[in-house]
C-alpha cells in the first residue's frame, strides 16, 4: 500500500521550511526511524525521519523548495505490501541463483559477485557528515566524496572542508575551461534563517523607535577572577569565558529593574513583566545568526551557567538547536567584540525591549584612583532600548548597576545563588 509521509509540527508556529537535503532516492528501500531529509526552519536545522518501513516510490519537492508543515513529503509503498514482491524477491533470486543449471546465470551470478568484491564502497559511497557540513560543502562546491574525514569512522568534519589537503581531486571530474563570460547579475533566493533574519528585523525596526546608550567597562579584575577560576572549570570538561559572568551580572541588574526584563502588548497599552530571565546569545552559525537563550538564569551557579552556555554553543556550531531552546528569550547579548570592533547599534529581539553588543576587549592607558597611568581592560557595551517602554535616564541607572558588579566582581560574586 502507498501511503504519503506527512511533514509534521517541527516547531511551535512554524508552517514551512526548506528542503536542505534528501538522504534518500525514489526507490531506494528504507527502515523505519532511518533519516530521510534535513529540513531548515527559521529556528534551526531539522533531521526528518522516517515511520515506515518500504520503499521510496515519490519525491514531493526538490532540494531548495519549500515544502509545507501537514502536505506530503514523500510517498512511500509500506514494508507490509512490499516485502513479498521486494524484500522477499530478494531472497528468491539469491536461492534461484544458488540452484540455476544455466551456464550463462552462473556467469552473471559470479560477474556481479567479483564487481561487488572489487568496489566495496559502491554501496557505502555516501560520505559521513552532519547536515551543518553538507550545507557548507555545498556552499563551497565540494564532493564530500572526494573530502578525507578525519572524524570517527570518516566523518567528514568542518575543518576537513577548510583544509586544502584533505580534498583528492584525483578523482574528481574535471571541469572544460570555457570563454570568459560576460559581466551580469546573479540572483540569489532569500531562504531559511536568512529570510526570517531580514523580516524579524524588519518588523522590529519598523514598530520599535530604537535608541543606543553605550558605556565604557573595566573588565581587569573580572578577567583576571576568570583566569583564576578557569582551571577549576576546566578540570570539569568546561571552558570559562566572561560570557557567564556577564549574564549573571545582567540577571542581577533585572531583578533591580525589571521593565527591562518586561515585553509590551501589541499596541503598548500594558507592560509584562517576566519572572524568569532567560537571557540570549546571539550566535553565529553556519546557517545564519541564530538566537538561542538560557532559561532562568537567576537560578543558576555559575558553573550550572557555564556548562549550559558551552552546551548551546556546541549545538549551535552543530546546527543542532533545538526549538525550546530559541523560543522564550527575555533580553539578548551580542559578543560583536569575539569578531571585532568596539561599538554597534544593535536591532532589539521582538518582543524584547533591549538588547547590549559586547565590543572586543582592548588594552589600553587609564588613571587608576592615585592618578598613576595602567594598562586596563577595557570594553564597551552598546544598549538598544524600547523607547516606548525605556527613556535614557532608566537605561543609564541600570547599565551603570550591572557596570558595577562587572567591574567589581567580589561584589557580584557576593550576591550569586
Amino acid at each position: 500500500m502507498k501511503i504519503d509521509f506527512i511533514l509534521p509540527d517541527i516547531g511551535e508556529g512554524i508552517v514551512e521550511c526548506e528542503l536542505v537535503e534528501w538522504h534518500i532516492h525514489e526507490g531506494q528501500n528504507i527502515q523505519e526511524d532511518q533519516p530521510v531529509a534535513d529540513v531548515m526552519t527559521d529556528k534551526a536545522l531539522v533531521e526528518i525521519t522516517s515511520m515506515h518501513t518500504g520503499v521510496i516510490t515519490k519525491l514531493y519537492y526538490a532540494q531548495g523548495e519549500i515544502a509545507k508543515v501537514h502536505q506530503p513529503l514523500f510517498e512511500i509503498e509500506v514494508v507490509s505490501d512490499v516485502e513479498e514482491s521486494t524484500l522477499g524477491a530478494e531472497v528468491s533470486d539469491t536461492k534461484s541463483a544458488s540452484q540455476a543449471t544455466s551456464s550463462g546465470d552462473d556467469t552473471a551470478s559470479s560477474t556481479a559477485t567479483n564487481s561487488a568484491l572489487a568496489c566495496p564502497m559502491a554501496q557505502s559511497s555516501k560520505a559521513i557528515a552532519s547536515p551543518a557540513v553538507r550545507r557548507l560543502a555545498r556552499e563551497m562546491n565540494l564532493d564530500l566524496t572526494q573530502v578525507k574525514g578525519s572524524g570517527k569512522n570518516g566523518r567528514v568534519l568542518k575543518e576537513d572542508l577548510l583544509e586544502p589537503s584533505s580534498v583528492d581531486t584525483t578523482h574528481a571530474p574535471t571541469q572544460s575551461v570555457s570563454a570568459p563570460q560576460s559581466s551580469g547579475v546573479r540572483i540569489e533566493a532569500i531562504k531559511g534563517v536568512r529570510a526570517v533574519m531580514a523580516r524579524q528585523m524588519a518588523d522590529s525596526v519598523s514598530s520599535i523607535p530604537h535608541f543606543t546608550y553605550t558605556e565604557e567597562i573595566d573588565v581587569t579584575q573580572l578577567d583576571a577572577v576568570r583566569r583564576e577560576l578557569k582551571p577549576q572549570f576546566e578540570a570539569e570538561g568546561l571552558s570559562l569565558s566572561l560570557m557567564p559572568f556577564f549574564m549573571k551580572a545582567l540577571a542581577l541588574s533585572l531583578q533591580a529593574y525589571p521593565i527591562l526584563n518586561s515585553r509590551l502588548n501589541e499596541d503598548a497599552t500594558e507592560i509584562h513583566y517576566l519572572d524568569d530571565i532567560n537571557i540570549g546569545m546571539a550566535a553565529d552559525t553556519p546557517i545564519g545568526l541564530l538566537v538561542p537563550n538560557v532559561k532562568r538564569v537567576q537560578d543558576l551557579s555559575l558553573l550550572e551557567l557555564t556548562r549550559k552556555l558551552n552546551e548551546l554553543t556546541h549545538a549551535a556550531r552543530q546546527g543542532k538547536l533545538s526549538a525550546d531552546d530559541m523560543k522564550g528569550g527575555s533580553i539578548t547579548i551580542s559578543n560583536i567584540g569575539a569578531i571585532g570592533g568596539t561599538v554597534a547599534t544593535p536591532i532589539i529581539n521582538k518582543p524584547e525591549v533591549a538588547i547590549v553588543a559586547l565590543g572586543r576587549i582592548q588594552t589600553l592607558p587609564r588613571f587608576d584612583a592615585n592618578g598613576n597611568v595602567v594598562a586596563a581592560k577595557i570594553l564597551h557595551a552598546s544598549w538598544s532600548g524600547d523607547h516606548r517602554l525605556l527613556d535614557g535616564a532608566t537605561m543609564a541607572r541600570f547599565c551603570c548597576h550591572w557596570k558595577g558588579y562587572l567591574e567589581n566582581p567580589l561584589r557580584m560574586l557576593a550576591e550569586l545563588k
